[in-house]
């Protein structure tokens, strides 16, 4: 229960950071970046239309087409984005009447409002829930036409941002792939927490003797793999650690203090479940 709690007040704090972040650095200088919330901003221009409305309106109709195409399961993720987000919208409509932000660089502003909006979406993705929008066509796009959802995410947002650069001119359509760039970047590490844990594959002929430092030293848990070369078909073992990243600097020189022609090769961990489920990136 306590651990549900915890999870929809990370979702309802993120959609209020990309609310918050829509309502005083996008909208106000119609940096239409991405989705429903930037095409919301080019109809406004146009009809005068309230934002907030216009999302709200926007994302039941998705909803709709969510369950149809991809079924309840599906469409529950996105069911308390899609109501809440054009809420918080405009419940925090106002925010820029509050806090001034004219005197500031437009470079400023998109980079202020890409940073939090992509912190906010993260912490929504994060917990396998979306804010609905354009994510949903993103998903049916994905599932039907084996489009993968990276690309996808590309052709819908560059609709939306060719849009920008019809309505507003060159100059905002910038400052939106800024805006863009910054939230899909800082959703990834938000959602993934990038670089918390440093992968460790270590090959040596002292396993045994580096086994013993990485354990006695930092208490971490050593894991110790039998492998073959591929070429020269030989036996060999491979040690395999997860360390937090403060660690991996001195493990690693202590390592090679310990065999100088140790084989090291590092990845990036996304996520640890239970100690033994591990998703990595290489860097």
């Amino acid at each position: 229960m306590k651990k549900r709690l915890k999870k929809y007040i990370t979702i309802s704090f993120g959609i209020l950071l990309v609310a918050v972040a829509f309502n005083l650095f996008l909208s106000p200088y119609s940096f239409a970046s991405n989705g429903v919330s930037g095409l919301a901003i080019i109809v406004k221009k146009f009809t005068g239309i309230k934002e907030g409305f216009f999302i709200l309106i926007a994302n039941i109709i998705l909803l709709i087409i969510s369950y149809i195409f991809l079924g309840f399961k599906k469409t529950k993720h996105s069911l308390i984005g899609s109501i809440l987000f054009p809420i918080c919208v405009s419940l925090t409509s106002d925010i820029n009447k509050l806090i001034i932000l004219k005197d500031l660089d437009p470079l400023i502003i998109a980079l202020l409002g890409g940073v939090i909006s992509g912190i906010g979406y993260g912490m929504v993705y994060q917990n396998d829930y979306t804010t609905g929008g354009t994510d949903i066509l993103n998903q049916i796009m994905e599932k039907y036409c084996k489009i993968p959802m990276s690309k996808s995410i590309m052709y819908i947002d560059g609709i939306v941002v060719l849009l920008s650069f019809v309505t507003f001119g060159f100059t905002k359509m910038i400052y939106s792939l800024i805006v863009l760039y910054l939230i899909s970047e800082l959703s990834n590490r938000t959602m993934l927490k990038i670089n918390r844990h440093q992968i460790m594959y270590i090959q040596s002929k002292k396993v045994d003797d580096i086994k013993k430092y990485i354990s006695n030293e930092y208490n971490y848990t050593v894991t110790l793999l039998q492998t073959r070369g591929g070429y020269t078909k030989e036996k060999t073992k491979t040690l395999f650690c997860a360390v937090k990243k403060r660690d991996y600097y001195p493990i690693k020189e202590g390592i090679l203090l310990i065999d100088p022609k140790a084989f090291i090769t590092v990845v990036t961990s996304y996520e640890q479940l239970n100690g033994q489920k591990i998703n990595t990136q290489t860097i």
